[in-house]
């Protein structure tokens, strides 16, 4: 089968009505408060167990591109990130919205995930060879500073001038993600003795709560009515407006590939890392607006998160490891068709893999089709009168919650984490990081220890010699030079002048 062939099959009717439902229940879940990706892909894989293995491809790619894009629905108009990766958008479209350009923030949001999800797919299809060398370059000590880099980066860019604390709340959400067996030797850490905390504390519990509940508990007792916007305005963002953000898409694009071509690393860390490299890329007077409303790093987060979806692809179709959760669970509904990827897919399923590309291809066209239309109805449930929509958005956090293991713990996990969120957000500690931190936990755990396991009983000139590892080190140390600069300057600003009369 060639290319051609795939698209003139994608385009049967059975296969488009299979598409366009899995990217509009993908929208719809991911715009629903705290629900993730995973969840969207994990929870649908039962409605695609009984599809034919086609059909099931264009659902289940449908929903993962659908979701992707969705979390900033609920990211730029109720302050709620429907998925971790959405937290950057939500950082500036939500502070847009408040000022009556909540439509154009999610019309550049649609247009920049439908760039970044066309970019990621181009460089699947025409670099894989090069993209998979690069990925396959990062070995155990390389992993653990990505991970590193993924919470000093969220720390240091949602604090503000105040990196120190968003540092702090990586490093507490770190501390999360270590209670329970740890993952090499099944010992227990910080589990206190009790048997509901030897698996962990799930990351969606906490990234509901610290979102979900918090952002509930700071605006039910609050007066202020201009939290959740009544109207959006325009939608479609002007053909002016879409070229000058062509330099950063395309280059938001690439970096969201690169880093979904490396395994473990999520859209999450694309979205950080483009949403920082954008700051420091973008002129003076777009920078002065980051963190206030831009639609630069609008378009930067949501450019790499979708461009995340073909990178995640490339380890996944290759070598059968997944470039993160979604696409583990794209995996799992691969492997009840008794498909199995890897270096083998063109040999053991012909075709197959150029059947992908152009479902992703199509998926991508539909998601930004079907936002466009799905835009007027999630407007209108969620410019509720809060004191509704918030008591509405209660049992979706709770049933968010219980829905990943089935336990009540996780509920009352999601509770607590609320509370915290809420005693932080009073302290002007950001919680971004505290989500960056558990997600990215056990990738830095688990790699560290296997790296120190490598470097036993070689010296630090050993260490050294790893090239991308050391590159990466260097990157650890300039965001915390740049940052501790940044809060001197801030301090100096901030101190008194005293005039000698």
């Amino acid at each position: 089968m060639s290319i051609i062939d795939a698209f003139t099959q994608i385009l049967t009717p059975v296969l488009l009505l299979s598409t366009v439902t899995g990217v509009s229940l993908g929208i719809i879940w991911g715009a629903l408060p705290g629900l993730s990706t995973t969840m969207a892909m994990g929870l649908l894989i039962g409605l695609s167990a009984g599809m034919p293995q086609e059909i099931a491809i264009c659902f289940m790619l449908g929903v993962y591109t659908g979701s992707v894009f969705g979390g900033a629905i609920s990211a730029v108009l109720i302050n709620i990130p429907g998925t971790p990766d959405a937290v950057p958008t939500m950082i500036e479209g939500h502070q847009l919205a408040q000022r009556g350009e909540g439509g154009r923030a999610l019309g550049m949001a649609i247009a920049a995930s439908f760039i970044g999800g066309t970019i990621g797919i181009i460089m699947l299809v025409m670099f894989i060879p090069m993209i998979l060398t690069f990925a396959l370059s990062f070995r155990s000590w390389e992993m653990f500073w990505l991970a590193v880099i993924g919470i000093m980066v969220s720390g240091s860019m949602s604090a503000g001038s105040m990196p120190l604390k968003g540092w702090i709340s990586g490093w507490l959400g770190m501390l999360i993600a270590l209670v329970g067996l740890d993952s090499i030797h099944a010992v227990p850490r910080f589990t206190f003795g009790s048997m509901a905390l030897f698996d962990g504390i799930s990351y969606v519990a906490i990234l509901i709560g610290l979102f979900g509940m918090a952002e509930i508990l700071r605006t039910l007792p609050s007066k202020n009515t201009t939290t959740i916007p009544s109207a959006v305005g325009r939608i479609l963002p002007s053909a002016s407006m879409l070229l000058r953000y062509v330099p950063a898409s395309i280059r938001s694009g690439v970096i969201g590939t690169l880093i979904g071509a490396i395994p473990g690393a999520g859209a999450n860390v694309a979205s950080f890392l483009a949403y920082d490299i954008g700051r420091r890329r973008a002129g003076s007077e777009e920078k002065a607006r980051w963190g206030k409303g831009s639609y630069e790093a609008i378009v930067c987060a949501e450019t790499s998160n979708n461009a995340n979806i073909g990178g995640s692809m490339l380890p996944t179709l290759a070598l059968g490891i997944p470039g993160n959760a979604p696409a583990a669970a794209l995996l799992a509904a691969l492997t009840l068709k008794n498909v199995v990827v890897g270096p083998t897919i063109e040999v053991d399923h012909p075709g197959l893999i150029y059947f992908i590309y152009a479902a992703l291809f199509v998926a991508n066209l539909l998601m930004y089709m079907a936002a466009f239309a799905l835009i007027a109805p999630c407007v209108k449930l969620f410019s509720l009168p809060r004191g509704i929509l918030m008591p509405l958005i209660i049992p979706v956090c709770v049933i968010g919650a219980f829905a990943v293991k089935l336990s009540m713990f996780d509920v009352w996990i999601m509770f607590a984490a609320g509370i915290v969120g809420w005693i932080l957000s009073v302290y002007r500690f950001p919680v971004a990081p505290i989500v960056l931190g558990v997600i990215l936990a056990p990738l830095a755990d688990e790699n560290l220890r296997r790296a120190l396991l490598l470097f036993e009983d070689k010296g630090m000139g050993f260490v050294l010699s790893q090239t991308i590892g050391t590159i990466l080190m260097l990157v650890v140390i300039v965001v915390v030079v740049e940052g501790v600069f940044r809060a001197i300057r801030a301090a100096r600003l901030k101190k008194p002048v005293n005039l000698q009369s």
